[in-house]
């Protein structure tokens, strides 16, 4: 391979390493994890793997003495462990067991049970980190289990007890969130379950360093294969059966909207007109709630982002993401007012939302009911959003409730004695400003509403 560029979130495993050569995502293969790739391949195991859905499909690029290259299938959007709603998160915690407990079945141990190994492919979690896999040997526990527990269950729990905000915590805890913050966040009365207790308060008793030779003594003594199965089936049926209880305000949107059902057959039937004649490929709702508008697109989508920040309308739409097994769209979570910032070493370990959304370069953007909030709520300036959607917009679907609109009005009430200050949120000042970066294709006030679509153009694209 001419270009050997490790990727900068690649440098954790000796084993190899991804790299990106003509935009393209390739791994190369070093010869201390030879065998196992070697008998992962001639097994069958990797087919298999494949055919069911566990990990993410690669081909043989490049077979030498001293370097083995492939080239996995290439993801187009890859979102965050914390850009996932509970559902989402569930399933990507499943997922992994699945693929542990097939690995187990065929000689092999997950060797790592980071959420960062999962991404969201075609309506499905998929396994990505092909270096994961290696050798079980008889009677030694799982290796990544504590792993397992800071990354999937100890974030579930907090979830549960806490609210599914408690899974943003995770770009704060690269690494998965401490066991002692896990125990301690927990209500004392999960103590009392057996299950909780001995994955989660037990385990964290032992995490101090100093205690790392009583750990080996309990937790990490020798283990069968039988054993090691119970745990995972476990963990598997604890999880699956978790739920939240929490409600939010845009979970049942569309039930309690202020469009009539002209407004809202009027207003779906422009967005779809406006992407026909963009003949639009790729789509991204940024406010998109449970995908209804997206879903009312007739002309053909290869993929559509629709991300909202409202765990609960994430959850619906992934729902039916599953229900009509749809392949084209990826929900997920995001705050426009806080979108998700690069982390990790470097700052370069994940990155933005922005970044990855500019190198995504969506045929269209659809902004639906959203610039109120960013202005009103957020106090955002047109100036602001204006240039927050031209940097990666090529075309721009945007929404204008005017101050009449009935939830504008709300909003600006709330400022109470500041209302006055809010003059410039007016549909004058809107065009003004938006077509500073934009060009004006189109526009068309929405039937029985107080609202404008709008069709722009990037100037600069």
């Amino acid at each position: 391979m001419t270009n050997n560029l490790r990727h900068d979130s690649s440098y954790r495993d000796p084993s190899g390493h991804v790299f990106v050569e003509n935009n393209t995502i390739k791994r190369v293969i070093f010869p201390s994890y030879f065998p196992q790739y070697n008998k992962l391949k001639n097994s069958g195991f990797f087919e298999k793997a494949f055919q069911h859905k566990l990990l993410i499909s690669h081909e043989e690029l490049q077979n030498t003495e001293t370097e083995i290259y492939i080239q996995p299938e290439q993801i187009p959007f890859i979102t965050y462990p914390y850009e996932w709603s509970f559902q989402q998160y569930k399933e990507a915690a499943l997922l992994t067991l699945k693929l542990q407990k097939y690995a187990l079945q065929n000689g092999f141990s997950l060797k790592d049970a980071t959420a960062y190994n999962v991404a969201f492919y075609k309506g499905n979690a998929i396994f990505i980190d092909t270096l994961s896999l290696d050798f079980y040997q008889e009677n030694t526990p799982w290796r990544a289990y504590k792993q397992f527990i800071t990354h999937f269950l100890g974030p579930l729990l907090l979830s549960k007890y806490h609210g599914a905000e408690f899974l943003k915590t995770m770009s704060n805890f690269i690494d998965g969130i401490p066991l002692k913050m896990i125990a301690s966040l927990l209500p004392k009365s999960t103590k009392l379950n057996p299950f909780l207790y001995t994955n989660i308060h037990l385990l964290a008793k032992y995490e101090n360093k100093h205690q790392e030779e009583d750990v080996k003594a309990t937790k990490q003594a020798s283990l069968s294969q039988k054993g090691l199965f119970n745990i995972i089936d476990s963990l598997y049926n604890y999880i699956k059966k978790l739920q939240l209880k929490e409600q939010s305000e845009w979970g049942n949107y569309y039930q309690k909207t202020n469009y009539s059902d002209k407004a809202f057959t009027q207003k779906s039937k422009i967005i779809n007109n406006w992407i026909q004649q963009l003949n639009a490929k790729t789509v991204i709702d940024v406010g998109g709630n449970d995908g209804t508008f997206v879903r009312e697109i007739n002309s053909k989508i290869d993929l559509a982002l629709v991300g909202d920040i409202d765990n609960n309308a994430v959850d619906q739409n992934y729902y039916a993401v599953k229900k009509n097994k749809e392949t084209n769209m990826l929900p997920f979570v995001i705050d426009l007012l806080n979108p998700s910032a690069s982390i990790g070493f470097q700052n370069t370990e994940r990155f933005s939302f922005v970044k990855r959304v500019k190198e995504f370069k969506p045929d269209a953007t659809l902004a639906l009911a959203l610039i109120h909030h960013l202005s009103l709520t957020g106090n955002v300036p047109f100036e602001n959003s204006a240039a927050f959607f031209a940097s990666f917009s090529g075309h721009l679907i945007i929404e204008f409730p005017k101050r009449n609109d009935s939830y504008a009005t709300r909003l600006l009430n709330a400022k109470a004695e500041f209302k006055d200050q809010f003059g410039h949120y007016n549909l004058e000042n809107f065009e003004k400003t938006y077509t500073n970066h934009f060009q004006l294709v189109d526009k068309k006030e929405i039937p029985d509403s107080e609202r404008v679509l709008y069709l722009l153009k990037n100037k600069n694209a």
